[in-house]
């Protein structure tokens, strides 16, 4: 391990001995997380298990740190009713959550127990159903030492599960392999784009770790298109045409990789980096590269577009999360 990386791992170790006892909510919580910096397939993820709470009687709440958001202390982001918060506020992912999500409340802060607090407090200005008993789902929480959850659900990414396994900054993990133990549940996620023998190949590395915890696979599913406007276009308008694709996220080789097996042909592209902040010279810039070519960007992207001139062409790829049901009852089983 080199100089950079031990002294994160001591950060690390510094960071969970400073946490000390977990501070616990009056009501259960799932946290949703991974072990490598970006790219799981988190944000799908998170609205899909808030989206089947709702279906199974469940009164969600998500609670997330707002990346990159600009609202300070604790701030709604949504009661419910749609973002309350502007992209640059809330953070890309968080709105998008807001937007995407219906009864369901959205609150973002650094320290989510006295966010879930919070969000308890003020239940009576919430679109919630109160005779529901609350469900907090903690957004990209296996670090989050502070606040006790019931279940671990922890996203491997099969495309890129490990990076060259060696933790930040001289690789993508955020913890060593033996964080592995403190699952309850993996989800090897955009299994429908893995190489030969990676499923058995990660299953294997979690097996080293981690042998009682169930192992689900879930692909990340192209649900059509999305345009500036907010119509939805079929994702066959796709087939056979020339595709322009820009992204600013964490894997854009899986975001081409899709629209490509969704019959597109990518002529021309151009990538950002993570939670990139775009002005509006970007997309004139792009406006010109891209004559003739239909403007395909991610949803995630596009929130981040609201206020600027946008491309009549530009339309955002929606993806939605696909899960064995089985994963969803042995998931709420553990917050009865």
């Amino acid at each position: 391990m080199g100089l950079f990386s031990a002294l994160y791992g001591m950060g690390l170790s510094c960071k969970k001995y400073f946490c000390g006892i977990p501070n616990k909510l009056p009501s259960k919580v799932i946290s949703i997380g991974n072990l490598t910096l970006g790219g799981t397939g988190k944000t799908p993820a998170v609205i899909a298990v808030a989206q089947e709470a709702k279906k199974r009687g469940h009164n969600p709440c998500i609670l997330t740190r707002g990346y990159k958001g600009k609202a300070k202390d604790i701030s709604f982001v949504s009661r419910g009713e749609g973002p309350l918060l502007s992209p640059l506020e809330a953070g890309d992912e968080a709105y998008l959550m807001a937007e995407t999500l219906k009864r369901v409340t959205i609150i973002k802060g650094k320290d989510r127990f006295k966010a879930g607090i919070a969000a308890l407090d003020n239940a009576q200005l919430a679109i919630v159903n109160l005779q529901a008993p609350a469900l907090f789902i903690l957004d990209d929480g296996f670090q989050h030492w502070k606040l006790h959850r019931d279940v671990d659900v922890l996203l491997i990414d099969a495309t890129n599960p490990f990076g060259n396994g060696k933790l930040f900054p001289e690789g993508i993990m955020r913890e060593p392999f033996s964080a592995m133990k403190r699952a309850h549940i993996f989800v090897i996620t955009k299994a429908d784009m893995a190489a030969r023998g990676a499923i058995t190949a990660i299953t294997g590395k979690i097996k080293q770790f981690n042998r009682d915890a169930p192992i689900f696979t879930a692909s990340h599913k192209p649900a059509g298109l999305i345009t500036a406007s907010g119509e939805i276009r079929d994702l066959d308008s796709l087939r056979n045409k020339r595709i322009y694709a820009f992204s600013g996220i964490a894997n854009p080789a899986y975001f081409q990789s899709t629209l490509t097996s969704s019959g597109g042909q990518i002529t021309g592209a151009r990538k950002f980096r993570d939670h990139y902040a775009y002005k509006q010279k970007d997309l004139d810039e792009m406006r010109r590269e891209a004559q003739g070519l239909e403007i395909i960007t991610t949803e995630k992207d596009l929130v981040k577009l609201r206020g600027l001139n946008m491309p009549d062409n530009l339309s955002a790829l929606r993806i939605e999360f696909s899960i064995d049901n089985e994963f969803y009852d042995q998931l709420f089983r553990r917050v009865k």
